[in-house]
C-alpha cells in the first residue's frame, strides 16, 4: 500500500472505531467500546506508517 492509502484506511478506520465507541457508550456496551478503541489504535497507526512511507519517499 501506498502512503496515500495507508492514510486513507487509517482515517477510516479512526472514525469507524469513534463510531463504534459512541454506540458502545450510548448502549452501555463494554466489548463494543472496547472494539472501538482497538480500531481506532489501528487507525491511528495505519495513519503513522503512511506519514512514515511519505517521509522516506516510498
Amino acid at each position: 500500500m501506498g502512503f496515500t492509502a495507508d492514510k486513507v484506511s487509517g482515517k477510516a478506520n479512526e472514525l469507524t472505531g469513534k463510531a463504534k465507541q459512541a454506540v458502545g457508550d450510548a448502549t452501555g456496551s463494554h466489548k463494543l467500546q472496547a472494539k472501538g478503541a482497538a480500531q481506532e489504535a489501528k487507525g491511528d497507526m495505519q495513519q503513522a506508517k503512511g506519514a512514515v512511507k511519505k517521509a522516506v519517499g516510498k
